[in-house]
């Protein structure tokens, strides 16, 4: 488990088993207790990226995770027998150009192991913030008008076209649930981040290739990291993509630690227009 490619595949085969059974792993069909995205309680700060990939796709029954010297660091203990989780983390290495002789600082993958609140005896953790529905759509529709996309309502699909820069979902009426809506819109979000006035992502040109399929997988794990930020529990848009993103994740090793960065660029490019 020393090497990019070693946890890389650790990740992506519980991802391909997860989704070859038809389940997008990092959807939980039910609540944590506490936060709604992996959090250090003692670090005071979520994991992203892939880490907050892999830590969804556990089956705890905490959101909360900690390493065991940070247990320790507050009295805590993990308890004796207790299997962690390993995540990653750059550090960087520097090394000398062989052509230059310049030295060079270039990112090595580390990993080390996390611990589920529920295996810590004596940690404690904070109060979990509670919503009413009515303070979480308010929440959501400020987000959401933070980010200043032009959005369409009506018809009967939702997407989002880079040519003419705009989103289009159905009316929120035709929707099963509050949630659902907002996930929905959420998921075409991510994608409107990609235009290349923003992120500036490579978009594929039709379904079923792969640009397309890789960008579709940064929708529903950028989707997944905003659901968790705003604490919405709605369906997400992952089942006609599984045998896309099958191919994408089987084809290199790699891609879901390149499709968690990115990810994570959408949630940072977000939350910093939410903050404007």
């Amino acid at each position: 488990m020393n090497s990019k490619q070693s946890i890389a595949q650790v990740i992506t085969d519980n991802i391909i088993k997860a989704l070859e059974s038809g389940v997008a792993p990092w959807v939980k069909p039910w609540h944590s207790n506490g936060v709604d995205a992996p959090y250090n309680p003692v670090a005071k700060r979520y994991y992203n990226g892939i880490n907050f990939i892999q830590l969804s796709m556990m089956p705890a029954s905490t959101n909360y995770w900690v390493t065991y010297k940070q247990a320790q660091s507050v009295g805590a203990q993990v308890r004796k027998g207790s299997v962690g989780v390993p995540v990653v983390y750059f550090s960087p290495l520097e090394v000398t150009d062989k052509v230059t002789g310049d030295a060079k600082k270039i990112p090595m993958l580390k990993t080390y192991t996390v611990f589920n609140a529920d295996q810590v005896d004596g940690l404690e953790l904070p109060a979990p913030e509670e919503l009413n529905e009515v303070d979480q759509i308010e929440a959501c529709e400020e987000f959401i008008a933070q980010q200043n996309a032009l959005i369409k309502f009506g018809g009967n699909r939702a997407f989002y076209t880079r040519d003419s820069d705009y989103i289009q979902v159905p009316d929120r009426a035709q929707f099963k649930s509050s949630e659902d809506y907002y996930a929905t819109l959420l998921h075409e979000i991510t994608h409107w981040t990609g235009h290349a006035s923003r992120l500036n992502r490579e978009f594929g040109k039709r379904f079923g290739d792969q640009a397309y399929a890789f960008e579709e997988l940064i929708a529903e794990l950028g989707s997944a990291m905003l659901c968790a930020h705003l604490k919405i529990d709605g369906q997400l848009q992952h089942a006609s993509y599984i045998d896309n993103w099958l191919q994408v994740l089987k084809s290199d090793s790699k891609n879901i630690l390149k499709a968690g960065a990115l990810a994570q660029k959408v949630l940072d490019f977000t939350i910093k227009s939410e903050g404007a």
